[in-house]
């Protein structure tokens, strides 16, 4: 099992030392994890940047990988916050870093938080969620410095109520060409298995998207628990790869040092 998406307490959203996230994966029988801690700049709208320093993250992750040596193998990633209007501070952030992975996500729009700004008391939903993927258009169409991109329908997360999340057709035609600049760009797309920890009954994206990636001709896929806590590492990660499999697709991606590698599902 390869879980190519996890945060430790480098992240402002976790508690959890790498050590303790190191564990549990071994305990799981993960072959190889990746650390992928949250860098968001201007977060929220009160622009607050959410990172940590570079220097200490590799420095950990070097050591926990040594301490652990024969027995997992422990790579170094980054999640983006991208914003379209971010692009030059990421570009200069990733050329300075020799991260192994990194996964771009929408966490913002409008210069707001999903998660975080009462973004849902403010815009109806079909407009919130026609900014959300007016936005990943852009962030895909303006960048390039990245592997995959994160948890595609990641806001269906925080709607309330689940039977008000728009209906997929409504958006066919933006995440159609999210989807083919993704594949002409030679980048992916996560499987990302906290939806179904977070109140959903799919991972994100929802199998129609997959569908649609497959078929669009896409075939970079990572699997990823979004784990922020030690107890779900690995969540779900057969299911995962059962549904990879039964839509299609003959690998699974991993990646090292920005190269990625296929293992045969």
């Amino acid at each position: 099992m390869y879980d190519f998406h996890l945060h430790s307490n480098f992240s402002m959203d976790s508690k959890t030392s790498m050590d303790a996230m190191v564990l549990s994966a071994i305990a799981n029988n993960l072959r190889s994890i990746c650390f992928t801690d949250h860098i968001d700049l201007e977060s929220t709208e009160k622009k607050i940047d959410f990172l940590f320093r570079t220097d200490d993250y590799f420095k950990e992750i070097k050591r926990v990988k040594y301490k652990h040596l024969g027995k997992i193998e422990i790579l170094g990633g980054v999640e983006i916050g991208m914003q379209p209007h971010l692009k030059e501070k990421y570009e200069l952030l990733l050329e300075q870093n020799p991260f192994d992975f990194v996964i771009m996500s929408i966490h913002s729009i409008a210069k707001k938080s999903i998660a975080i700004d009462n973004i849902f008391q403010e815009m109806p939903i079909e407009q919130i969620y026609k900014i959300y993927f007016n936005e990943m258009y852009e962030a895909v169409k303006l960048f390039d410095n990245y592997d995959v991109l994160g948890h595609m329908d990641y806001i269906d997360r925080y709607i309330l109520n689940p039977l008000d999340i728009p209906n997929y057709d409504r958006y066919y035609e933006i995440i159609s060409e999210i989807l083919k600049i993704i594949i002409k760009k030679g980048k992916g797309i996560e499987v990302n298995t906290a939806g179904m920890r977070r109140g959903l009954d799919y991972f994100n994206p929802k199998p129609s998207i997959l569908e649609l990636y497959k078929d669009l001709g896409g075939e970079i896929l990572t699997i990823g628990s979004d784990a922020h806590s030690a107890e779900h590492i690995g969540y779900n990660y057969r299911l995962a790869e059962k549904l990879i499999k039964d839509l299609g697709f003959k690998y699974i991606y991993i990646f090292k040092e920005r190269k990625k590698f296929p293992i045969k599902i």
